[in-house]
């Protein structure tokens, strides 16, 4: 069922953001200072799991958790397994930067965690540090094989590409993607770090990418993709495995999509480009049933707009935000 807004987009999923902290300090999500939320605003894990039953009454079925980095939050196996448990969670999914994921990816598969995004841009160690201000992709790269080894399939790894600082690396990256087994989902270049950085010429599009990848293996569409996610998925012609092409920049998903998310503040956005929260916190701390609350969800996915991404495309300019990527949840 879902909730359904005024285009008739039904809204299933609920991206769930656990914390506003990161141990990275990626140049494009969020400034090398940045300004975390006071502990007490953010949501304990009791109350996200009771806005997961409000909005699983009505139909949410898939859930990931994101953050800032989830990870960093402590005892986080402890919300997935209370998340695995309750009834309608069809999905469970995550997505890190798997620094610490080497750590604790035996806690959350074992707590019922079904599915992991890694965030990686580079292969090369010189370039992760100059990327994400902090050293460690060896211990991404541990992380990544650990959950393959787990079981979690297919590992899919979200790589952004920026003109002229990663996107020599299509290849290579595809080359390890193909004889690691893991899925590679390319991301166009966002505007969602607020500091004015964001400009279309350093977006390479999802297009120049397939056709980069094209040049030395063969892609099929994937007749089976799911038609509401935001990756285009292809198939490599070969059998090894897959890729996909997130193009949310020079071509909006906007049409389809499904997503509420849950900032670690408690605020429920429709957009993730959205000016407007719906304050959930509040009157979940002040009792409010749940009905009451429900009714609430529904009105702001009602106002929800047609979508900030296509005025991106359309103007060719950022939008001002109130948050940065590590406010918001991924």
């Amino acid at each position: 069922m879902g909730f359904a807004d005024r285009f008739g987009r039904i809204h299933d999923e609920l991206r769930i953001s656990v914390t506003d902290r990161c141990n990275l300090r990626c140049t494009y999500c969020m400034p090398e200072e940045p300004t975390w939320f006071p502990r007490a605003e953010i949501l304990s894990y009791e109350e996200i799991v009771k806005i997961v039953r409000i909005l699983e009454r009505r139909g949410v079925r898939r859930f990931r958790v994101t953050g800032g980095e989830p990870l960093l939050r402590r005892d986080l196996p402890r919300l997935i397994g209370m998340l695995a448990a309750t009834p309608g969670v069809e999905e469970l999914s995550l997505t890190t930067n798997g620094l610490l994921l080497e750590k604790l990816a035996r806690d959350l598969v074992a707590a019922g965690l079904q599915r992991i995004n890694v965030s990686l841009d580079t292969l090369e160690p010189q370039r992760f540090r100059a990327l994400t201000r902090r050293d460690g992709l060896d211990r991404v790269l541990r992380g990544i094989d650990l959950v393959g080894e787990l079981g979690l399939r297919p590992v899919k790894v979200n790589t952004v590409l920026l003109k002229d600082v990663n996107d020599d690396e299509i290849l290579t990256l595809t080359a390890a993607a193909r004889e690691r087994g893991w899925e590679l989902r390319f991301i166009e270049f966002m505007p969602l770090d607020n500091d004015g950085s964001w400009d279309p010429s350093r977006v390479v599009s999802g297009e120049e990418v397939r056709r980069r990848i094209e040049s030395r293996w063969a892609l099929e569409p994937d007749p089976d993709a799911d038609p509401r996610a935001p990756a285009t998925r292809f198939l490599f012609a070969d059998g090894r495995g897959a890729v996909g092409f997130i193009n949310s920049v020079t071509m909006p998903f906007c049409s389809t999509c499904s997503r509420l998310r849950l900032t670690a503040d408690g605020k429920l956005t429709t957009c993730i480009y959205a000016a407007e929260e719906l304050d959930l916190k509040t009157p979940l701390r002040a009792g409010v049933g749940s009905e009451a609350i429900e009714r609430l969800v529904e009105e702001a996915v009602t106002r929800k707009g047609r979508g900030g991404a296509l005025d991106i495309r359309d103007t060719r300019s950022a939008l001002p935000l109130t948050r940065t990527m590590h406010q918001i949840g991924g």
